[in-house]
Formats: structure tokens, sequence, C-alpha cells
């Protein structure tokens, strides 16, 4: 059920791509839209208290900007840092609601996604009245298709997983002279995915600022969750410039179906999986690493983790069902894996081996980052009311 790999590659080297300043610069843009407002950290201490740590701080991510999920972070940043490039102007003169003013006509957004990441550039897309074409690999959701046509994209579901979907997008794009909009990169392709990922530090500067005000105070450990690792690389290369790469254990987890982080960390080099990727994680069914952040993920992650769906459902039911006294946080499949992680490694035998080389115990202050709430309704109901994927 878990796999985890202590990570022989540590250096706890910084990038200056995701550094603090870096991430004041994200924040002032998101600053600017209209219904910004910081999502809580909520704080779980009879969780910490069961559990044995000194405390659980949950970053609730299902109450941004009503979309349910972070992604539109990365999407909406990266979406302005093109228009600013394309108008020749600095990206803190960028209004949304103004810029089409300033174009002779609309530009046409597209990506690939499995759900958030697309909903994302969607809300941009439309808040900056600019044109967006999504695709989504075969097997999503219909909640998915309808959220993201209901922002007014066209939204296509391919035959192909989420990489063929990808390659898909970037192909189509070239022949119609549309802008690329992805959260992964390749060799060629990696200025918009680095804007993406400087997007999601304003989710980590926020949560830092909401912990220092906290008497739980700063992490000692945070798990993250990684697809192609765009939010986990991003975050924690914020987080290791902003707190110190020593000062903290950072345990990177995805499901096992999809796990090229977790393998790339075994072999020290970047390993893609292949196959169907079918998971209920669905925004973290990726198989091929993001070269961007990548380095960061080597050089400044504790420990990798593999684990079954059930794990990210587990979380699920404990996040929405919590003890008397704790804050309910629904949360969904891509968004509870860390919470299923960590309950495992404190409660199982295996686990807390594992737990006690990544030194979780009494007084470590672990923090998380649920970042989607229900966004499939029907399967949120089936694994939290019916126990659907149970351990």
């Amino acid at each position: 059920m878990l796999k985890v790999s202590k990570n022989p590659n540590y250096t706890g080297e910084v990038c200056e791509l995701f550094s603090k300043d870096a991430a004041q610069a994200t924040r002032a843009f998101h600053q600017q839209i209209e219904g910004y407002t910081p999502t809580p950290l909520v704080s779980l201490p009879n969780l910490a208290k069961q559990l044995g740590v000194k405390a659980i701080l949950v970053k609730d991510e299902s109450k941004r900007f009503g979309l349910n999920a972070f992604k539109v972070l990365g999407g909406s940043y990266a979406l302005g840092r093109v228009l600013a490039e394309h108008l020749n102007m600095d990206i803190s003169e960028i209004d949304l609601k103004t810029v089409a003013s300033k174009l002779e006509k609309p530009l046409v957004f597209t990506t690939a996604t499995a759900g958030n990441h697309g909903t994302g550039v969607a809300w941009a897309a439309r808040e900056m009245a600019q044109k967006a074409v999504v695709y989504m690999p075969a097997g999503s959701p219909q909640a998915s298709v309808d959220r993201i046509r209901g922002l007014g994209a066209e939204c296509i579901v391919t035959d192909v997983n989420y990489d063929d979907t990808v390659r898909l997008a970037n192909q189509t794009a070239e022949e119609n002279g549309w802008m690329l909009v992805q959260d992964t990169a390749w060799e060629g392709y990696e200025q918009i995915p680095t804007w993406i990922s400087q997007g999601y530090m304003t989710m980590a500067d926020e949560a830092v600022e909401q912990a220092e005000a906290m008497e739980e105070g700063l992490p000692t450990h945070v798990l993250l969750q990684a697809g192609v690792g765009a939010m986990a690389g991003g975050v924690l290369g914020f987080l290791a410039d902003r707190l110190g790469a020593d000062n903290f254990n950072a345990i990177i987890g995805e499901p096992a179906a999809a796990d090229c982080i977790y393998r790339s960390g075994l072999a020290g080099e970047m390993v893609n999986v292949t196959g169907s990727l079918s998971s209920i994680m669905a925004g973290l069914a990726c198989g091929e690493p993001n070269p961007v952040t990548w380095p960061i993920l080597r050089d400044c992650s504790h420990s990798f983790m593999s684990v079954e769906d059930k794990v990210a459902a587990t979380g699920m039911r404990i996040l929405g069902n919590p003890l008397k006294g704790d804050e309910a946080v629904i949360s969904g499949e891509s968004g509870a894996i860390t919470m299923g992680m960590l309950y495992l490694l404190m409660t199982t035998e295996e686990g807390r081996a594992h737990a006690e080389m990544m030194g979780l115990g009494e007084d470590s202050v672990v923090m998380l980052f649920s970042t989607e709430g229900d966004t499939n309704p029907a399967r949120y109901r089936r694994i939290v009311w019916e126990g659907e994927q149970a351990l």
C-alpha cells in the first residue's frame, strides 16, 4: 500500500526561479484579481494528538476563487505573463478586466488537463475576455467537462492518456497558431510551465504567513502531492528559500499507477511511466516529470512515496469527517492523498518505521495542501458516503 524511499540525492540547493521574492511578485498579481482572498490554513489539533504529532495544518484550496481547486493560480499568472509579453508590458500593469481592450482580437489559449488546470485556464481566459480550448484524457469525468464548458471554453475529451493528450494539444496549438498554456515542460517549452509553477507559490506564501501567525508555528514537515511535479516543485522551491531547506522535511507522494517522481527519485534522474495511468487521483495521473521543477524535487525532498488509491480515499474520509472539535475539510482525491499518507505513516507498523526515518513524531508540525475540493461530486459521495476504496 505504501512504497517509501529516502532521497539519496538531497543537497538542499535552492532555485532562484522559485524564491521568496518571486513569490511576492506572483502574489501581487493575484491580489489585484477581483475576489482574491487567502484560502484558510486549518489546524486539526485533535487529529494531531491522536496521530502523535504536535500539529497538523491543512491549506484548504476548495475556497480558491470559487473554483474548488488551486490550479487557477498557475493558469491565471501564466496567462497574465503571456499577455504582458505580447503587449510589451510589465506583469504589474496587467488588469484582467481591462487587458482585452489593448488587443486587436482575443487570443486563443489551449491546454491539456485532468480537470483542475483546464478549469483554471478557462476561468482566467474568461476573466480576460480571451478564448480557451481544453483537451482532456480518455475517461475524464463528465463533471469536469461540464465545469470547463460552463466557463465558456471549448472542451474536447480524447481517447488517449494524459501525456499523449498533452502532445495532441501542443500539435493542435502549433497547427492553429494558438498559445499553449501547459503545466509541464519539455525541451524548447519551458517558459510558460515555469510561470505556472511560480503562480502556485502564492498558495505557499499565504500558508507560511498564516502559520507564522498561529501558535502551532512553522512546519517541520511538508507533505506534497505530485503529478508532473509542477505544484510540488514550485511550492517546495519557495519553502526551501523562505524557510531554509534544512529546516523542514519534504515528503512527496504520488499514485502508484503514475509514480514517475518516486521512480525518478530512486534513479536520481527523470524516469517516465507509461500505460493507462489509471487512478482516482486524476490530477496526479501523469507519467512524465516536469523538467523545470524536477531538479528542485531531487535536491530538496527528504523522501518519496508511491501509494494506492485507497490511501487518498482514506484521506478524504478523515478530512471530511473530523474528530470532535476539529474543522471539516472537503477534499477531493488529489487533494487528500497527503492526509492518507500521514495517517498510514503514524498508525501502521510499516508506516511508523518510515515515519521514524522521516523524523515524524510528537514535536512535528505537519503542513498539508488540500489542493482540491469535491471536484467530482458523484465519486466524492461514493468514497466518503459509501466507503468505496476502503483500506
